[in-house]
Order: structure tokens, then sequence, then C-alpha cells
């Protein structure tokens, strides 16, 4: 899976900033920017928020 365009992909999908998206699911605005420029992945507990706010919203992330 290409990380970050998913996650900026959903980010998008819920109309959100990168702060607002960290916010919610518990890491910081560089992190999630880190993510969208393909520097990082998230670590498992992230991926486990992730997909917690996928069922949340009812998102498929197998779409993205």
């Amino acid at each position: 899976m290409n990380y970050s365009k998913a996650i900026k992909a959903l980010r998008e999908k819920l109309l959100l900033s990168q702060t607002e998206f960290a916010e919610k699911i518990g890491v910081s605005f560089a992190t999630v920017n880190r993510w969208e420029n393909g520097k990082h992945e998230p670590t498992y507990k992230a991926k486990r928020q992730i997909v917690s706010l996928c069922k949340k919203n009812k998102i498929n992330m197998e779409d993205k």
C-alpha cells in the first residue's frame, strides 16, 4: 500500500487539515507531514488508529 497517497486521500475525504488529522489519531503534525511526503510510514499503533478512524467514518481504505 502506498501510505503517502492513502493517508492524504483519507484526510482530504474527511476534510481535515494535517493538524486536525494528527490530533484525531494521536500523532504530531510533523508525523502526518512525513507520511504524506513519503519520508516515513505509520507505525503499527498509528495504523490501528487510522483503521479505527476509517471504520468510524465508514471509509474503506482498500479503495485508496
